[in-house]
């Protein structure tokens, strides 16, 4: 079974919790975005770049910016 994720910016903390409160089930997660800043845009070098490629199938950024919230499945 699919599971849902509803990733809400880290900018709207009272929307998280009232996800949370409402959608919160074994299929359905609510969770506050983690990212900082990518891996790839950091100033500092990195020794060894392990990764083959972006995991990210689509990019959320502009879905979190313009509605503070997005809702992705994995």
């Amino acid at each position: 079974m699919a599971k849902v994720l509803i990733i809400v910016s880290r900018t709207e903390p009272a929307r998280y919790t009232y996800l949370k409160h409402v959608y919160t089930s074994s299929v359905l997660d609510v969770i506050l975005d983690r990212r900082v800043v990518g891996r790839r845009l950091r100033q500092e070098p990195v020794a060894v770049d392990r990764r083959q490629g972006d995991r990210r199938q689509r990019d959320l950024a502009k879905d979190l910016e313009t509605t503070g919230w997005a809702v992705v499945r994995h």
